[in-house]
């Protein structure tokens, strides 16, 4: 096992002998990590959290602490993390907290940048991605493929739809639509769609259009939010993203960016 001769591991962590252990680590008590895990020096794992495989943690991050909430007294609540994460200098994750269901809950393949912090109870699906600096509060969700820009901060209990972006320095205080782009350039907005993500990710032209023509009709037409659904549902060859769309907004509970 490669362990350096600094690093501290409470006898109830589990560390795989794939696993690298740099300086001055420390990793405690009801800790798993998976196969393969690297955490370069100066890193701090708390449990209980469950680590999956192949996850890499820079200098001065801080994994799995108490939930920053004064309600919390201790409870025994959770971090749980798939694999092949990139977790950089300085990120903090916060476990759960008893009252907003226990769990912390991070995907697999994301990359969190320097100081990126994801707070108590928040859900982050795979392959996002949070620029330096960005900020989720308490009972986030942040759905798959998603980017948080540098210095965005994210209200409690808000979702942050799959494929969107953020850009830098927002403030989040609704719902971030699926596949939209959101900034904070004059006043916090979206300001269509995320063309360029989804053409990257390899959705054909055809997905695409069909995603352009909602947004038309939701962001650039004169109807309200309700009658652009009800006009949204009355397409037929709308297709699966658009059906993802008309879900993300009929079930919001703070309201949605447009």
């Amino acid at each position: 096992m490669n362990i350096h001769p600094t690093a501290i591991i409470d006898p109830r962590a589990k560390v795989p002998a794939s696993c690298k252990v740099g300086p001055y680590c420390v990793i405690g008590a009801d800790v798993e990590l998976g196969e393969g895990c690297h955490l370069i020096s100066h890193v701090t794992i708390e449990g209980p959290s469950k680590i999956g495989t192949d996850n890499g943690f820079f200098p001065f991050c801080a994994i799995g602490m108490a939930p920053q909430d004064t309600t919390y007294k201790g409870e025994p609540t959770r971090l749980e993390m798939g694999s092949h994460n990139e977790i950089r200098e300085c990120v903090t994750i916060n476990r759960g907290t008893a009252k907003g269901g226990g769990v912390t809950r991070i995907g697999s393949h994301i990359l969190l940048m320097a100081y990126a912090h994801i707070g108590h109870d928040s859900v982050v699906g795979d392959h996002s991605m949070f620029v330096n600096g960005a900020t989720l509060a308490g009972h986030v969700t942040v759905e798959e493929w998603a980017v948080v820009g540098a210095l965005s901060a994210v209200h409690q209990f808000v979702r942050v739809g799959a494929h969107s972006y953020i850009g830098g320095g927002a403030m989040i205080t609704q719902d971030v639509l699926p596949f939209s782009v959101t900034t904070a350039a004059r006043q916090t907005r979206a300001y269509g769609m995320n063309r360029v993500g989804l053409e990257r990710r390899g959705f054909p032209k055809e997905r695409i259009d069909k995603i352009q023509r909602a947004y038309k009709t939701l962001l650039a037409s004169k109807l309200n939010t309700s009658q652009a659904l009800e006009k949204l549902k009355s397409e037929d060859s709308r297709g699966e993203d658009v059906d993802m769309l008309i879900r993300f907004i009929e079930s919001s509970e703070r309201g949605v960016i447009k």
